[in-house]
Order: C-alpha cells, then sequence, then structure tokens
C-alpha cells in the first residue's frame, strides 16, 4: 500500500479564518479568510478575504499577488464560499506579518494604504489532523484536503482599532472539541488527477 495520496496537489500553505457572530448561531458578523501560500499554480504570497459589519457587509480582498488571489477564487476558496467567485471584488495591494506562538496565540497583520487588520486568534484548543478525498461522499467537493486544525475559542479582528462585534463559539468536529474560528497549518490541496 503506498503512503503518497493519489491526487495532484494544487496548493499548499496556510488558511486560518475567524467566523465571529454575536449570539451562538447568528449569521456571522465576520467571516475571514486568510491564506499565506507557499505554492499554487499562480505563485506563493497571501490574501485575506473580509467581509464584516466594519466593511459595511461588502467583502474586501487584500493580497500581495493578484493572481494568487483569482485564481483561489476560482477553485478552492470559491468552493468553500461561493459569493467570492465574484471576480468584479476589488483586490486592494497590502503587506502582511504575523506574531505569536500557536500554543498561545496567533496574530495575523494586514496592512494596506487606507487599512490596518489585525486577526488574532487565542485560547487555543488541541490540533485535529484533518485528511479528505476530492469528490468523497457524503458530501462531495471537487477538492479533497489534508491540514492540521488548531481550534481557537477566542479571537477578534480589528480594522483600523475598531473592533468586530462577536466571538468564535464552540462547536464539536468528528467528535472532538472545536470552535468557529481556528488556524489552519501544514494545509495542501488536492484534485484528482
Amino acid at each position: 500500500m503506498s503512503v503518497a495520496d493519489p491526487h495532484r496537489v494544487v496548493l499548499t500553505g496556510e488558511n486560518p479564518f475567524l467566523r465571529l457572530s454575536e449570539k451562538d448561531g447568528d449569521p456571522n458578523s465576520t467571516d475571514a479568510s486568510y491564506w499565506r501560500i507557499l505554492f499554487c499554480p499562480a505563485g506563493p504570497g497571501h490574501v485575506l478575504y473580509l467581509k464584516s459589519e466594519l466593511t459595511h457587509g461588502h467583502w474586501r480582498i487584500y493580497s500581495d499577488n493578484i493572481a494568487m488571489a483569482r485564481w483561489l477564487q476560482q477553485t478552492v476558496q470559491g468552493m468553500l464560499n461561493p459569493e467570492l467567485k465574484d471576480l468584479s471584488i476589488p483586490v486592494i495591494d497590502a503587506d502582511f506579518s504575523k506574531s505569536g506562538d500557536p500554543r498561545y496565540f496567533w496574530t495575523e497583520y494586514v496592512s494596506a494604504a487606507d487599512a490596518e487588520i489585525a486577526l488574532t486568534w487565542h485560547d487555543i484548543g488541541d490540533p485535529l489532523l484533518i485528511h479528505t478525498e476530492p469528490n468523497k461522499e457524503p458530501n462531495p467537493r471537487p477538492y479533497g484536503v489534508c491540514t492540521v486544525l488548531v481550534p481557537a475559542l477566542s479571537g477578534r479582528l480589528t480594522l483600523n482599532g475598531q473592533q468586530a462585534r462577536g466571538k468564535p463559539w464552540p462547536r464539536e468536529r468528528e467528535g472532538r472539541p472545536f470552535s468557529t474560528s481556528a488556524l489552519a497549518f501544514s494545509e495542501s490541496w488536492t484534485e484528482p488527477r
């Protein structure tokens, strides 16, 4: 039996996300998907897809590689959130940095001409290693993923010093404690050969 995944690797990197709401079960008041891509057909780079009351309920896209941001919209990110398949959403040039120790807290910083954004995850839980195959039942998706998900029971997002409303909420995944917000490290997405 081979230990190699038989599928084509289309990207590898990180994809921490924050999904905040004021009450458990309410629609997300903030939805942030952050990517640090090491490898994909459009090259390496960073991108933040952000929709929040701080953006007046509109998607904003910040990136240092527009080709990569658009490729993700047409592939994995567009599959995860169909609203982001819209290629008319402008991509804003930005710089990216990070700090922290993922055992305790993690912060990603995004700096653009008109925006200073910080996304912070803390109250960190035990990591889960998730591996799915493309087109696998019962919830078939065109891409598979192998990732280390690190749940964060607390998190916040600030935009130009204003903190987004809401917070992460506890969940279960595969019978393990999880959250609506998590760090996603060592993440590789695959498609059938």
